[in-house]
Order: structure tokens, then C-alpha cells, then sequence
């Protein structure tokens, strides 16, 4: 700091002072610029050949890309004279490159390290069974959803300020440790799953490990390239953590509600109001537990139910239970179905569901059933086959049973169909290839 201070106001005073007490082709200022820079580099390749702490390697390199040719040689007072004079760096290139690699596997190791201190210390807090703190209503964990992110992205700041090389190059090496630390972060997390259920506290810890994810999220988003295979890395163990919690929350909900659906059959879809209603009461319960989910999570898991409901109520269609032979009695079962779907959209829209791709799958199976013209109810086989295109033959077959005054012929031109519908299309989301067929 001494040396670069009177450098600066040195050459100041030559620049405006003494500069014109000579002729020009004494060139003065490049001598003297010439000589204070000599003298300066040869201190800075001195220190740089010493043993240097981490924070004095930071500050050299800091002097040789940064504050030396941006602060002072670009001084309003001296840039015009500088720039005539061709001074150089202050270290050699290969000396300069051995400070960088030094800082560079210092840092990495130091961010390696604080991370996994940060999640031992994580793992401590799940332990001691405390409730996580809230956000504007969202359970969180602070020192691994926020700390973590903030080591890494002050860090490379740091090297950002030395160079955009070593910026660069820093942001390369810590992304590259991303990854390992949420590997490791999701082992923990299913250890934790798995050990201590009885906990107090155990959900709301499983939800601010969902959100926590959020900001794992939008960070790899903002900073990595879309194909970049370590970003795919790290969406992936973001997801199974996500699904992982997403799972164990929705297990009690599940558990309650597949027994509601197999009245559905056992009544034969008598009373399929009173049960739905039931379905919707208990579902209703168990989503008002999920608000402190941050909102894209909260979204997530209302899709799933969402998904989940339709599939259940499909899987009972599916279990030849119920044999109708006259169009009276299927148009009333249609009936029923449609009554049942409609209720099933507006609560799961009124709840959040954006997946709207659900909600024309029961209707559409309850125009199969109330239609008895063979080439109508074709067009509408097509229909559901294009918009649900893992829908297979084996699912069609078993739920035209409900239509028992199908005759074989007629039932074998209707699956025909469908196989030739859906040979070459691939679903954007499954809901039939998730239904397996007794």
C-alpha cells in the first residue's frame, strides 16, 4: 500500500510538474514510470516467492490484476502518460499462474470444508428435534437453504474481484463441488427419513428440507449452462431429495384414502357423492399441512395429489367389478362418473392443481360408457388415446367390461383401434402406464 501510494503521487508530480521542465524526447515520465514500476515488480516477485498465507496470496494477486493496472495506472492524472509506457505486469505470467493455482486450491478446500461443517451442523439441529424457523409462513432451514449458497457465491465474488479468469475458473471448481456436497446432503436426508419418524418435529423438518432445495434450485439455474452435465447432476439429487419428503408427507393421506375408493365398487357407485365428498374432506385436511411449503413445492404436491386421485378413482373403473347391460344403467353410471370428476377439478384447482391435463380423463371415460353407437364411441377411444397415449389395450379391455352388452366383435374392433392410435406417441406425463391391470 506504501509502495503503490507513492508511486501514485510520485508520478503525479512528474506528470504535472516536472514532465515539461524537460524536452520532450528526454522522456522523463517513462523513465521515472520505468523505474518506480522495476522497483515495484521486483518487491511483488520477492513476497511471491516467499511462503505466502492464503490471505497474502489474495491480496498480491489482488495488486497484480486489479488495483495495480485498474486503480493505479488508470488514474485520471496518469492514464494518458501510462499509456504511452509499455510497463507490463507486476509478476512474470508463470509466477502469476503459480499464485492463481495456489489461491485457487485454497479456496476450494476452504468452501469444501466450511459446507460440510455447515451440514454436520444441520444434521445436529434435526437431531435435537426443534421446529424449524418460519419465513413469510414457510418452514426453512437457514444455515444450509441460504449459508450454503452464500459461501459459494461470496467466494466466487471474491475471485471476481482479483479476475474474470480466476472468477471464472473459481465458479467452474465449486460447481464441480456442488454436487458431491447435495449427494452427501441427500444421504443425510434419508438417514434422518428414516431414523426419526417419532420426532416431534418430524414434517415440519421434511418440509424445510424441500424448500431448502429452492435455492439449490435458482442458483443452478442463474450460473449453469443448460446442457452442462454437472446442472443435470444437481437438478437430479434436488429432485430425489424434493420427491423423496414429497413421498413420506403424502404416505398417512394415501394410506386413508384407499379404502375410501374400494366403496366405490363395493357399492357400485351408489352413494359415489358421500364418498367423494369423503375423499375431498380427508384430502382437505391433509393439504391445509402443506401451506408451509414454499409455493412452486406447495404446487408440486397438490399435482401429485391431484394425480393421484384421478388414478385411484381409474383404477377402480378397471377392476371389473361392476358388468352393466342395459344403456340405462350405464347412463346413469356416466352420470355418476362426470359428478364425481367435476367435484374432484374444482377442488384440486380451487387448491392450486395447475395440472389441467387431468381433468378430461374421467369425463372422457364417462362418454365411453353412456355412448352406444360403435363408431361414436371409437371416436371418443381415439380421443382419450390422444390426449393419454400410454393408455394400452389391456386398460381398455378391462374397463369396456363395465359396457356388458358389447359383443366380442364389437369389443375386438374398439381395442383394435386403439393399438393402431397409439403405436408411435410417447405421454407428456403418465397416468395409465402408472396403472397396473389384474
Amino acid at each position: 500500500l506504501h509502495m503503490g501510494k507513492t508511486m501514485k503521487e510520485d508520478l503525479t508530480v512528474v506528470a504535472k510538474y516536472i514532465n515539461k521542465l524537460y524536452p520532450p524526447e528526454f522522456n522523463v515520465f517513462s523513465i521515472y514510470a520505468e523505474l518506480y514500476h522495476n522497483y515495484f515488480a521486483s518487491q511483488a516477485k520477492k513476497n511471491a516467492e516467499s511462503h505466502l498465507e492464503d490471505k497474502d496470496i489474495y491480496l498480491l494477486l489482488s495488486w497484480v490484476h486489479n488495483f495495480y493496472p485498474k486503480e493505479m495506472r488508470k488514474d485520471h492524472a496518469l492514464a494518458m502518460e501510462l499509456d504511452k509506457v509499455k510497463l507490463g505486469s507486476l509478476l512474470p505470467s508463470s509466477l502469476s499462474k503459480e499464485l492463481e493455482n495456489k489461491y485457487l486450491e485454497s479456496e476450494e478446500v476452504t468452501v469444501k470444508n466450511s459446507l460440510s461443517r455447515c451440514l454436520d451442523k444441520e444434521i445436529q439441529r434435526w437431531k435435537e428435534d426443534k421446529e424449524p424457523e418460519k419465513l413469510n409462513g414457510h418452514f426453512q432451514s437457514e444455515l444450509l437453504g441460504i449459508f450454503v449458497i452464500q459461501s459459494i457465491y461470496s467466494s466466487q465474488k471474491r475471485a471476481e474481484d482479483i479476475s474474470q479468469a480466476v472468477g471464472e475458473e473459481l465458479s467452474r471448481r465449486l460447481l464441480r463441488e456442488l454436487p458431491a456436497f447435495l449427494r452427501s446432503y441427500r444421504d443425510a436426508f434419508e438417514d434422518f427419513k428414516e431414523k426419526s419418524k417419532k420426532h416431534t418435529y418430524y414434517k415440519p423438518i421434511l418440509i424445510a428440507n424441500i424448500n431448502n432445495c429452492w435455492n439449490f434450485r435458482e442458483y443452478t439455474e442463474k450460473y449453469m449452462a443448460e446442457k452442462d452435465d454437472i446442472k443435470a447432476d444437481i437438478l437430479s439429487t434436488l429432485a430425489d431429495i424434493e420427491n423423496s419428503g414429497f413421498d413420506v408427507l403424502l404416505q398417512q393421506l394415501f394410506a386413508q384414502l384407499k379404502p375410501m375408493y374400494k366403496k366405490f365398487t363395493e357399492n357400485k357407485w351408489d352413494s359415489s357423492s358421500e364418498i367423494m365428498n369423503e375423499i375431498i374432506k380427508t384430502t382437505s385436511k391433509h393439504i391445509s399441512d402443506f401451506q408451509t411449503l414454499k409455493d412452486p413445492f406447495y404446487r408440486a404436491i397438490v399435482e401429485k395429489i391431484h394425480a393421484r386421485l384421478v388414478k385411484e378413482y381409474i383404477v377402480r373403473l378397471l377392476k371389473r367389478k361392476v358388468s352393466l347391460k342395459t344403456p340405462a344403467q350405464q347412463q346413469t353410471l356416466a352420470q355418476h362418473i362426470s359428478k364425481n370428476a367435476a367435484d374432484l377439478e374444482a377442488f384440486c384447482t380451487s387448491n392450486g392443481s395447475q395440472a389441467t391435463w387431468l381433468n378430461s380423463a374421467l369425463p372422457k371415460l364417462a362418454e365411453i360408457i353412456r355412448l352406444q353407437d360403435l363408431g361414436a364411441i371409437k371416436i371418443e377411444v381415439a380421443t382419450l388415446a390422444t390426449t393419454y397415449p400410454d393408455i394400452r389395450k389391456r386398460h381398455l379391455e378391462a374397463f369396456l367390461h363395465i359396457k356388458a352388452n358389447l359383443s366380442r366383435s364389437e369389443l375386438k374392433s374398439i381395442l383394435g383401434y386403439l393399438a393402431d392410435s397409439t403405436a408411435c406417441t410417447q405421454p407428456r406425463a403418465p397416468l395409465f402406464s402408472n396403472i397396473n391391470v389384474s
